[in-house]
């Protein structure tokens, strides 16, 4: 009996070195490179150039969808699970949202006007099903249960973004700014083939956003040690996207008016009306 109480004791010594090395190899990792990464932690997000009101001559409201499924715009949707240092978009937003770093504001208009809050936003975000279970033991009785479905960032594969071109007659230039980030969900029957439509989850005002998206490091297909931020990337342009909205007086989407390949030539048709109207600043 003795024999036996001291092989447990020593086993459960065992144990307990094993989880205090494991302990400390999780707190103090090996460095997983050749040198430490810390340009992307301290960075900051880059400054606009300064505008006024009296500058802008001309403005032109546009709404876009970038869809992470597109080839370009994988670095927003990959990894799917935080790797390296590296985070998807979604996951970078919902973590900056957890630590109350960003706030968020509520989808029934696009004003930034209703802030909501990390609970709010995953409540909504949560869903519940009644599944009919049946007991593994006679006389195998069945009864309804309640499955939790916790809410998985992969699943946001489109991003809204809405934005003001301008051009800045004091440094004679066409420019953009971003004012908010909307992701949005897909939403299927129950069959997972028949699509429903679209639910936009909430809102994030972009310059709030930037000190954030600044420090959050992205994939260079290119250059592993050239390290972009998502900040460099919606300040670069190196996305791809489609116009589904610009200002009007009926405050209509273009799917309002036409679809099929009319919707996609109108979404080109107002980027090309964009870029003529840059032209024609230096047609002489």
């Amino acid at each position: 009996m003795l024999k036996i109480k001291f092989l447990m004791l020593v086993a459960f010594g065992v144990i307990l070195g094993t989880i205090s090395v494991k302990s400390q190899v999780m707190d103090s990792p090996p460095n997983d490179g050749v040198y430490d990464k810390i340009h992307i932690q301290n960075r900051m997000p880059i400054p606009y150039a300064p505008l006024r009101e009296a500058d802008a001559f001309w403005t032109k409201r546009i709404w876009r969808i970038i869809d992470m499924r597109e080839k370009i715009n994988f670095p927003f949707y990959f990894p799917t699970t935080p790797q390296n240092g590296r985070r998807s978009l979604m996951t970078v937003i919902l973590d900056a949202l957890k630590e109350g770093s960003l706030p968020a504001y509520d989808i029934g208009n696009d004003e930034f006007l209703v802030s909501l809050s990390y609970t709010e936003i995953m409540k909504n975000l949560t869903s519940e099903d009644s599944v009919e279970v049946t007991d593994s033991l006679p006389p195998y009785n069945t009864h309804w249960e309640n499955i939790t479905h916790e809410f998985d960032p992969g699943e946001v594969k489109q991003f809204r973004i809405k934005e003001d071109w301008f051009i800045d007659k004091q440094r004679s230039v066409m420019d953009v700014r971003i004012l908010g980030i909307c992701p949005i969900l897909q939403q299927y029957e129950a069959d997972g083939t028949t699509f429903k439509g679209v639910k936009p989850l909430f809102w994030i005002y972009f310059p709030e956003a930037r000190p954030v998206l600044a420090q959050s490091e992205v994939f260079n297909r290119f250059n592993d040690a050239e390290k972009r931020s998502y900040d460099d990337i919606f300040f670069k342009r190196l996305f791809g996207s489609y116009i589904y909205k610009e200002s009007n007086v009926y405050d209509r989407k273009i799917m309002e008016y036409s679809i099929g390949m009319d919707a996609l030539l109108e979404s080109e048709r107002i980027k090309d009306e964009i870029f003529t109207k840059e032209h024609d600043l230096w047609e002489y």
